[in-house]
């Protein structure tokens, strides 16, 4: 009998063996996001010292993907309760992680006044256009004319308003000597671990409150195939502008 020469694969040390297949669905953007915080964390070398937390919604689902200490908030809190353990223990690094619900709706309080107080944490806020986990409905990054379970004949402004700018909704408040405030995309992981690196260098060194919108990809609900999925995406980055807003001078050497 042939025998078949199988290789472990190579997991970042900041993910958890143990967890075996994603529990996000197909397609989900979530697991490249994650494994790409994971590659992050290793690089600079913040395993031991990080907290991460996860809110309510698809983004639950990782609370075993990384191999750190984690706590799984309630929906809209997870912002408040990692800048309450990073108050409790300064120097930790603190991440909170969610997505346009937990962050733009219910959550909204939690991050605007984090964002103020320069909160030396990092929110990292996962946008799909949608509530995922509840069934695709309209959220508040929905674009306009986007459909959803419930905007069937497609988002109308003049109706629910424009979508919501989260980056630049935070860069209009925060200290811009210390905070970090950027949108990246999925569609470019090399670039998204560029991203992290530079946010979770602001945190680490004690400079201030990082914020990284991530465009993401939720095929399942919106009901899209491969090529259509990345066309969508493409859609949602010249609908929410990819780039730095807010940089300190310190991170510019950050690769």
């Amino acid at each position: 009998m042939t025998e078949l020469l199988t290789l472990p694969p190579r997991l970042s040390n900041a993910l958890n063996p143990d967890v075996g297949a994603s529990k996000f669905c197909p397609g989900c953007g979530h697991g490249m996001i994650l494994k790409t915080l994971a590659t992050a964390i290793d690089e600079l070398n913040l395993k031991d010292n990080t907290v991460f937390g996860c809110d309510i919604g698809c983004s639950l689902l990782a609370w075993d993907f990384l191999d750190l200490d984690t706590v799984q908030t309630h929906h809209g809190r997870t912002t408040p309760v990692i800048y309450g353990v990073v108050r409790a223990l300064p120097g930790t690094v603190g991440i909170a992680y969610m997505g346009d619900g937990g962050g733009l709706a219910i959550g909204a309080q939690h991050l605007v006044n984090a964002a103020v107080r320069n909160e030396k944490m990092l929110a990292i806020l996962v946008n799909n256009t949608n509530y995922g986990m509840t069934g695709g409905q309209m959220a508040p990054t929905t674009m306009p004319g986007q459909i959803t379970e419930t905007t069937p004949y497609g988002r109308d402004p003049e109706v629910t308003g424009k979508p919501a700018k989260g980056a630049e909704m935070v860069a209009a408040i925060v200290d811009t000597d210390k905070a970090y405030v950027t949108r990246a995309t999925c569609s470019n992981l090399r670039a998204l671990k560029t991203t992290f690196k530079k946010a979770l260098t602001n945190v680490a060194e004690g400079r201030g409150f990082s914020f990284v919108e991530v465009l993401s990809i939720c095929p399942l609900n919106w009901r899209t195939n491969n090529v259509q999925t990345f066309d969508r995406l493409k859609t949602m980055e010249e609908c929410f502008k990819v780039g730095e807003i807010v940089v300190p001078q310190e991170l510019e050497g950050v690769k």
